[in-house]
């Protein structure tokens, strides 16, 4: 069941990254300037300008995140060997997720599904806390190790 939902979810993101790259930048045109999906489009592409792959895999887990991540990286024309490398572990990973939530929580939450759901939307939250967390330590010893150059005071 797990690769079956993997190769589905790694097809499925495929087929909206080629409609981002054939018909994106006529939807975005489209969209008004103040619409929810334009706002999410701007998001998408940030994340994938600041975050890369990455916003692939974290997107993944964000309702409405995968679309919108999918569907910019075929807009702006992100390189298909890279998203489809991210893609796959994005895919995989919400897989096994999935489908071990499924089988334990089946077990473990079949006479309380809110505390199942608590626990998935806490995992979302955790794996995006990681990531964020290591970007911003890498960002901060990057600049730290960069040489700073001071202005003159005129």
């Amino acid at each position: 069941m797990i690769g079956v939902a993997a190769l589905g979810a790694f097809v499925g993101d495929h087929v909206s990254y080629f409609i981002g790259r054939k018909a994106g930048n006529g939807l975005v045109k489209r969209m008004p300037p103040d619409s929810k999906r334009r706002a999410a489009h701007r998001w998408a592409a940030r994340e994938v300008a600041v975050r890369g792959g990455l916003a692939l895999v974290v997107a993944r887990y964000i309702p409405g995140g995968r679309t919108a991540v999918t569907l910019t990286t075929g807009t702006v024309g992100y390189p298909l060997r890279k998203f489809s490398f991210f893609a796959a572990i994005a895919a995989t990973s919400w897989a096994i997720y999935s489908g071990l939530i499924g089988y334990f929580g089946g077990m473990a939450f079949e006479n309380d599904p809110i505390r199942g759901l608590l626990l998935g939307l806490g995992i979302a939250v955790g794996v995006t806390v990681v990531v964020e967390v290591v970007r911003y330590v890498r960002r901060r010893r990057r600049e730290a190790a960069a040489p700073t150059v001071e202005l003159e005071k005129v």
